[in-house]
């Protein structure tokens, strides 16, 4: 093989080289433009109120659903909130995970039918400022997401006012 052969080779291979890095870099930063606009609330707006109640305000996302990074038992989880669930529902990969205690067992109405669910209930559950202790939950070995949805047995907790795009959840005394 030339030299010149050989130099065009190399010239070839850092050129293609230089292509993948920078589809790897466009890869990378729209990546993280989309996880923003899945989760716009990756770092939620933490308050005080004048009479000394935690607030949190969270950003709706592109599909109108509110989503907020949070913690059960001191594990960090992610919540989406869901005014129409009657409970906390939790993946139970989820909860395998997080090791929550199995109460028993009922079914329970969703939106894809009757579904037979595990009876929990979480010790310490967290978004943000706002702490709230003993939240009745269920394990629902349907979900195939990482997404706990934060039903009523934890935001009945709570004062929340929408206005535009954000929602403000407060804690109640």
């Amino acid at each position: 093989m030339s030299e010149t052969d050989h130099s065009k080779k190399m010239g070839k291979t850092m050129m293609w080289i230089a292509w993948g890095l920078f589809f790897a870099l466009m890869i990378w930063f729209f990546q993280g433009a989309l996880d923003k606009q899945h989760n716009p609330n990756q770092r939620p707006q933490l308050n005080l109120t004048q009479d000394g109640k935690n607030e949190v305000t969270l950003k709706r996302n592109r599909y109108g659903h509110y989503l907020s990074p949070g913690n059960i038992n001191g594990s960090e989880v992610l919540f989406l909130l869901d005014t129409g669930a009657t409970n906390v529902s939790i993946p139970a990969n989820v909860a395998q995970d997080l090791n929550l205690p199995v109460l028993g067992t009922h079914y329970v109405q969703t939106a894809n039918g009757s579904v037979k669910v595990q009876r929990t209930e979480i010790e310490q559950l967290s978004i943000g400022n706002i702490i709230l202790y003993n939240v009745a939950a269920n394990i629902n070995p349907g979900m195939d997401t990482a997404e706990i949805l934060l039903g009523m047995s934890a935001l009945k907790q709570l004062e929340f006012k929408q206005s535009g795009q954000y929602l403000t959840l407060t804690e109640q005394y």
